[in-house]
Order: C-alpha cells, then sequence, then structure tokens
C-alpha cells in the first residue's frame, strides 16, 4: 500500500515537471501576443495591487525596523566617540601638563648664576605638598638632608624669590614662602642712581601682597620698580638671602601727607606662589667640599 502512495506521488510530480517545461517552451516559443503572455500579464494586473497594498501596509514595520537599528547603530558609535573624547582629553591635558613642567623647568636652567648666586649649589625639587590653608605659608619639596638642602637655604624659581627652608628630613623640606608671617628680609628698589634700602615683610591682612617698609624719608619709590634682596646684614635685621633675587615689582605707594615721603610700598611677589611645581634650593657647599673642589697646591 505504501509503495503505491509513493509510486502514485512521484508519477504526479514526473508529470507536473513534464508539464511545467511543456508550458515554458510554449510561453518562449510563443510571440508576445500569444495566450500564454496575456494570461501573465492579467494575473500581473490582478496581483500587482494587492503586492502595492502590502508594501504600503508594511513601510512603517519596516521603517520602525530601521529605525531601531539606526539608533541601535548610532549608540554604539556615540559610545565610541565618547570613549575617544575622554582617551584624547587625557593625552591633551597630560600634554599640557609637560609643556608647563618643561617650561618652568627652562626657566629654572636659565637662571642667572652671576654673581653672589654663583657661590650656590642649585637643588631642583619638586614640590609635594601645599599648605591647607588660604595663607598658602608653606609647601613640601621632595629633596632634603640627604641632597645637602639645610635649614635657612633661599628657595627661588624661574620668576624669583619663593621662600626658605624651614624644617628637613633626609629626603623632604618644608619651604616657608615669603608670604609667611614669619618672613622677613633686607631689599634693594631699583630706582635711580641710589637704590633704596628696605625691609620686606608679608601683609598680615592679605596673603598675596609683601609690605617694603623702613625706607627712607626722600625715597623716590615709584609704582612698578622692581625690588630684589639686598644681601645686606645688620645687627637689626640679618639677610639669610643673597644680593639680587627679585622678590617683586611695587604695585602701591601711599605717602605720608604731613611729609610728602614714602610712607607705605605694596609688592606684588615675583613668584606664582599658588601654582608652584618646581622649585630651586640654593645650597652652599660645605667646608670639606670648597676643599676639595679647590683642590690642593703642590
Amino acid at each position: 500500500m505504501y509503495d503505491k502512495k509513493v509510486r502514485r506521488r512521484r508519477a504526479v510530480l514526473g508529470l507536473l515537471v513534464a508539464l511545467s517545461l511543456i508550458l515554458l517552451t510554449a510561453y518562449f516559443g510563443e510571440s508576445v501576443g500569444g495566450p500564454f503572455h496575456s494570461i501573465q500579464r492579467g494575473v500581473v494586473q490582478v496581483l500587482s495591487p494587492i503586492q502595492e497594498g502590502a508594501s504600503r501596509a508594511l513601510k512603517p514595520v519596516r521603517d520602525l525596523a530601521g529605525w531601531f537599528g539606526d539608533t541601535i547603530h548610532a549608540k554604539k558609535q556615540r559610545d565610541q566617540l565618547k570613549k575617544e573624547v575622554a582617551t584624547l582629553r587625557k593625552q591633551v591635558a597630560g600634554a599640557q601638563q609637560a609643556q608647563t613642567e618643561n617650561r618652568r623647568l627652562q626657566a629654572l636652567v636659565s637662571l642667572d648664576r652671576t654673581g653672589s648666586i654663583s657661590s650656590y649649589q642649585p637643588h631642583t625639587a619638586r614640590v609635594i605638598g601645599r599648605s591647607p590653608t588660604i595663607w598658602y605659608s608653606q609647601i613640601e619639596i621632595d629633596k632634603g638632608s640627604g641632597d645637602g638642602v639645610q635649614p635657612d637655604n633661599p628657595v627661588v624659581d624661574g620668576d624669583g624669590l619663593v621662600g626658605r627652608v624651614k624644617t628637613v628630613t633626609s629626603g623632604t623640606a618644608i619651604v616657608t614662602l615669603v608670604t609667611d608671617h614669619t618672613f622677613g628680609a633686607q631689599a634693594e628698589v631699583l630706582t635711580g642712581t641710589n637704590p633704596d634700602l628696605g625691609t620686606v615683610a608679608p601683609d598680615v591682612g592679605d596673603p598675596t601682597v609683601l609690605l617694603l617698609q623702613n625706607l627712607p624719608g626722600a625715597s623716590t619709590v615709584k609704582t612698578g620698580d622692581q625690588v630684589i634682596t639686598a644681601g645686606s646684614r645688620s645687627t637689626r635685621l640679618e639677610s639669610l638671602f643673597p644680593k639680587g633675587l627679585v622678590v617683586g615689582a611695587v604695585t602701591q605707594v601711599s605717602t605720608d601727607q604731613l611729609s610728602g615721603s614714602s610712607h607705605q610700598v605694596k609688592l606684588k611677589p615675583a613668584a606664582d606662589l599658588r601654582h608652584l611645581d618646581f622649585v630651586q634650593v640654593l645650597t652652599k657647599p660645605q667646608a670639606g667640599l670648597r676643599a676639595q673642589a679647590g683642590g690642593s697646591g703642590p
């Protein structure tokens, strides 16, 4: 029974294949106006509106699927671009930081070594800590007694005087800035043929301002004058700094209304104390090192 069904199906399939071949041969063998071509055109005319209607009905579905696909692709591109932007920002920030550090290090290298500064040995140090108060009175550096740093060594940067070493450990040191209330130094105003001498001290009410005091009565100091360390010693105030370190520039001069002489002079520190990255500690060679450097005669 099963074999008969199989043979019957095969016979039907062979008949259909033969019929298809006959129809195809007849279709391609007749002219354009033949009956098979007419039947084809009729079928197309009947099915065409149905196909167009189905296409229109399915268009929102296709558009929705395309929108989802485009949205997912756009989100992937957005996330990728965000990662690339974050990476580029890190690279730019690193390059800017390196450029800034390089510029500041070059300023330290080009620091004038003539005159009284030539007897010092500079040690470049990185700032690793800052005072937590708004006064920015102290910083910590990564050089200490193991590098030859000692208390009271002057500290400078490429712009001018920063302060002096307060305390040291074997590998670090605390530097008191020029704006600290304990700072004081003899200074010289670069004005005219006879520079005026005075003392520099911080303005207690403003951590960004220095005061130039004890000027002579006939002082001709004016706004814009540069003030440097005098490098002198006296019984009243002993200078810990060599002569010629730039302290700051005069920003304001108050005069005594009665005598007309300078009464109070304000300075802006030359060093940018809020943005210190590198400084130089000016150390003096020890006596044994001086003798070794100088050599001995025969």
